[in-house]
Parts: C-alpha cells; sequence; structure tokens
C-alpha cells in the first residue's frame, strides 16, 4: 500500500507539473498574441494620427491658399465697383437715350406684332374649325352606324332568344311526353306480365328465364327512359346558357336588362339540378 501511494503520489506529481508547463507555454502564448494585437493596434493608430496630422496641415495649405484668392478678389471687386461708378453717368445718359428711341419704336413695332400674331391666329383658328367640323361629322355618321348596329344587334338577339324559347319550350315538351309515356307503358308491361305470371302454372325454371328477360327489358327500357332524361336535362342547359349568353351581350353593348320587353324564361328539369358547366357536360340522371 505505501509503494502504491508513493507510485500515485509521484504520478500526481508529474501531471500537475506537466499541466504547470502547458499552462505557462499557453499565458506565454497568450502573452504573445497580445503584444502582437497591441502592436498592430498601436501602428494602426499612429498612421490614422499621422495621417490626420497631415491632412490637417494640407487643409490649413488650402484655407491659407483661400485666403489669398479671397483677398485678391475682394481687390478686384473693389476695382470692378469703381469702374463701375465712373461709368454709372454715361450708362444712364444711355439708357435714357435708348428709352427714348424705344418708345418711338414701339408702337409701330407692338402694332407690326400684332397684326402679325393675329393673322397666324386667325389661321390657326380656320384650320382647327375645318378639322373640328370633319371630325365632327365622322363622330355623327360613326354614330349612326353604332346606333344601327346596336338596334339591329337588338332585334337579332330579341329575335334568336324567342325562336330558341320556342324550340326549346316545345322540344322539351315532347321529351316529357315520351318519358311518361315510356314510364307508363314499362308500368303497364309488368303489371299485364305479373297477370300472366299469376294466371300461368310455370315450372320455376321456365318462370326464372322469362323473369330475365322481363329484367333485361325493363333494363333497355330503362336505359332508354335515362338517355332521354339525359338529352332533356342537355337541352335545358343549352336554353339556359343561351339566355346568360344574350344578356352578358345585352349589357355589353349597354342595353338594360329592363328594356327587352320581356323577360326570358330558364327551364328546368323536374327533380334534377343542372350544372354551372358547359350543355355537353351535364350529368347523367340517377
Amino acid at each position: 500500500m505505501k509503494m502504491l501511494r508513493d507510485e500515485l503520489d509521484l504520478r500526481r506529481k508529474t501531471e500537475i507539473h506537466e499541466v504547470e508547463e502547458r499552462k505557462n507555454g499557453q499565458i506565454t502564448t497568450l502573452m504573445q498574441r497580445h503584444e502582437e494585437a497591441f502592436t498592430d493596434i498601436k501602428n494602426y493608430y499612429n498612421d490614422i494620427t499621422l495621417n490626420n496630422l497631415a491632412l490637417i496641415n494640407s487643409l490649413k495649405e488650402q484655407m491659407e491658399d483661400m485666403r489669398k484668392k479671397e483677398e485678391h478678389l475682394e481687390k478686384e471687386m473693389t476695382e470692378v465697383a469703381m469702374q463701375n461708378r465712373r461709368l454709372a453717368d454715361p450708362l444712364q445718359k444711355a439708357r435714357e437715350e435708348m428709352s427714348d428711341m424705344q418708345k418711338k419704336l414701339g408702337g409701330y413695332e407692338r402694332d407690326k406684332q400684332i397684326l402679325v400674331c393675329t393673322k397666324a391666329r386667325l389661321k390657326v383658328t380656320e384650320k382647327e374649325l375645318k378639322s373640328l367640323r370633319w371630325e365632327h361629322e365622322v363622330l355623327e355618321q360613326r354614330f349612326i352606324k353604332v346606333q344601327q348596329e346596336r338596334d339591329d344587334l337588338y332585334r337579332k338577339f330579341t329575335t334568336a332568344i324567342l325562336e330558341v324559347q320556342q324550340k326549346a319550350g316545345f322540344r322539351n315538351l315532347v321529351l316529357e311526353r315520351k318519358v311518361q309515356a315510356l314510364v307508363a307503358a314499362v308500368e303497364k308491361k309488368e303489371v299485364q306480365l305479373n297477370e300472366v305470371l299469376a294466371a300461368s302454372n310455370l315450372d320455376p325454371a321456365a318462370l326464372t328465364l322469362v323473369s330475365r328477360k322481363l329484367e333485361d327489358v325493363l333494363e333497355s327500357k330503362n336505359s332508354a327512359i335515362k338517355d332521354l332524361q339525359y338529352e332533356l336535362a342537355r337541352v335545358c342547359k343549352a336554353h339556359n346558357d343561351l339566355l346568360r349568353t344574350y344578356e352578358a351581350k345585352l349589357l355589353a353593348f349597354g342595353v338594360p336588362l329592363d328594356n327587352v320587353g320581356f323577360k326570358p324564361l330558364e327551364t328546368a328539369v323536374i327533380g334534377q339540378t343542372l350544372g354551372q358547366g358547359p350543355a355537353g357536360l351535364v350529368g347523367t340522371p340517377t
């Protein structure tokens, strides 16, 4: 135990010594880096100070030059002012003479200029008047043409919507009657078939065969009814789409819907809801 303790104590001292050496080395390195950084900063600020001093000296020299230039300019201004005072009297006399001459020529030149300006304005006004008259005539012709086109379109739209409304109503009525007739016929056939089956004593196999044939016939009839209902829905949808297009065109041409004179009727299929898509995309009735 004593030997182990001595060995561990020696190891601890060795490790402590190594840690202290590493610590001293890091401290030395850190101090060197700090010294280098301090030296760099010191040199940087010394350079800035020297540059500022040089700039200050340069500015002082420029200020001195500017002061000298200012003194020179003040001297020149004084000389110019003296010359102006010497020339003031002759200049005043020349101005008075020029004023008299301008008054004499002013009337003639003014009248001449007014005459020239009046002639020029008269020519420009005549050209503008001719141009405005021509534009007025063109606009009147365009307005009359647009009114005629609007009236023609209005009559065409009114006639077309009435024709389409009549055709669609008649076709819807025919289709509805066909559907009702087919439904009544199917119901009648079912009643008759049930009576026949009840009256006849058929064996189960024959009865099954007859039932299957009857189901096939009923399925074909139901398919025909569905096709007619789909065609009816498609026609109603096309009619409603035409009404919306007609109303949009009237609004685009500035014709209020209240001035049409009648209210177009939208068609609907009993028991079905028409979608907002094109007429060819009407859903198959269920």
